[in-house]
């Protein structure tokens, strides 16, 4: 009985790692290949894509919204289909305006089948899906491992079109029939959907829920401004390049780490009591940056820290906002919990930037640990006042 509920989170498992890997990781991965081809100017290549990801969040709650009302299954597949059809019209782009209209609308794509409706639909379907959505990032996390060499084969076998077409046509012909058939299954089976205790307004007149919302996105931006400023954070600092790239590389295998361990020990501590560790963890990991010089212990207990408090944070983020908010229109409440989160993602490497012009990368790493701070406060205060509120 369990292996067969299970089928569904897998096929939904194996179509999140080719949507991320094919419309957000190829983004990335192909950005010094349409440099070359195009002549523009990294800055405009890259404005493009905070452009997508903002777009991306403030769809959130729209999507989340059509879960609530049943069309999970249309949102998930139709993001995926539409996403793919047009990457192949990417091919087709000449102009920087061309470029970013094309990456607008994969925006939308990502706001409609990456991980925020996907685990809606996950939370909304079954109780204790805590590790169904684990299981999910578990494979999902392997996306970037996936993404950045198929797309440096594939370009190099043709060119940076031909990896386009490749990530279209493996999303359209098995990603898009598993988020249909796994999506249907988790809407006609499983638990039915919780009935709706307190209208989704009331929950927005909530201190609690503006806490909550203010909490998490303090994890995205200090992560967010790791991954686009850590190689001249280290550069800065002296360290030799191959032990800052083993470093970075190390990230992305310690959030799979996080994930197992909170697998692990979920059923012996408490959600609440785990995230409060992801803040501790992500709040001591810049500070090891800020005092570790170029130790190299001390450089990866950084990436370990940093890596498993947001591998962790990935599956914690739906389950708290499901315990404080309940399962009763879930989608339309994390969509709009997921716009701070995802705005601050996007915005993190420009942040970052702003801050490293006016103190250096040491104010960077200490305005990163007080923000950190900042959102274990407020995550404490919704809790409190969530308690408070019966």
């Amino acid at each position: 009985m369990r292996a067969h509920a299970t089928l569904p989170i897998a096929a939904l498992a194996l179509a999140e790692l080719l949507v991320w890997a094919g419309l957000y990781y190829l983004f990335p991965a192909l950005l010094l290949r349409w440099e070359g081809a195009f002549g523009w100017s990294r800055g405009t290549l890259t404005a493009t894509f905070t452009l997508s990801l903002l777009i991306a969040a403030a769809s959130a709650p729209l999507f989340g919204r059509l879960v609530d009302r049943g069309h999970g299954r249309q949102v998930l597949a139709g993001g995926a289909a539409a996403g793919a059809l047009l990457l192949l019209a990417l091919t087709w782009v000449e102009s920087p305006w061309a470029f970013a209209v094309v990456w607008a609308c994969i925006g939308l794509c990502l706001g409609a089948c990456l991980y925020e409706p996907t685990f809606a639909l996950v939370t909304r379907a079954r109780e204790g899906a805590a590790r169904d959505i684990a299981l999910i990032t578990l494979v999902a996390g392997f996306a970037g491992t996936l993404g950045f060499p198929a797309a440096a084969v594939l370009s190099d076998l043709g060119d940076w079109r031909f990896a386009a077409y490749a990530f279209a046509a493996a999303i359209l012909v098995v990603a898009v029939p598993l988020f249909w058939w796994a999506a249907g299954r988790l809407g006609s089976g499983g638990a039915s959907a919780p009935k709706v205790t307190r209208p989704v307004r009331g929950h927005l007149r909530t201190l609690h829920f503006w806490l909550l919302a203010a909490s998490f996105p303090a994890l995205a931006l200090c992560h967010g401004i790791v991954i686009a400023h850590l190689l001249p954070i280290l550069d800065e600092r002296g360290v030799a390049q191959a032990t800052a790239l083993a470093a970075i590389a190390a990230i992305g295998p310690m959030q799979v780490v996080g994930r197992v361990l909170l697998l692990a020990v979920a059923r012996r501590a408490s959600s609440r009591a785990l995230a409060l560790s992801a803040f501790a963890a992500m709040a001591a990991a810049p500070l090891l940056l800020a005092v570790g010089g170029t130790s190299a212990l001390l450089l990866f207990l950084f990436a370990g820290l940093q890596g498993m408090a947001m591998g962790a944070t990935t599956i914690l983020r739906p389950a708290i906002a499901a315990d404080l908010l309940g399962r009763g229109a879930f989608g339309t409440l994390s969509g709009t919990l997921a716009v701070p989160y995802l705005a601050a993602a996007a915005l993190a490497p420009m942040i970052g930037t702003v801050l490293w012009s006016v103190g250096g990368y040491d104010l960077v790493l200490v305005a990163m640990a007080a923000l950190v701070a900042l959102g274990a406060a407020a995550f404490l205060g919704a809790l409190r006042r969530a308690s408070g509120s019966g």
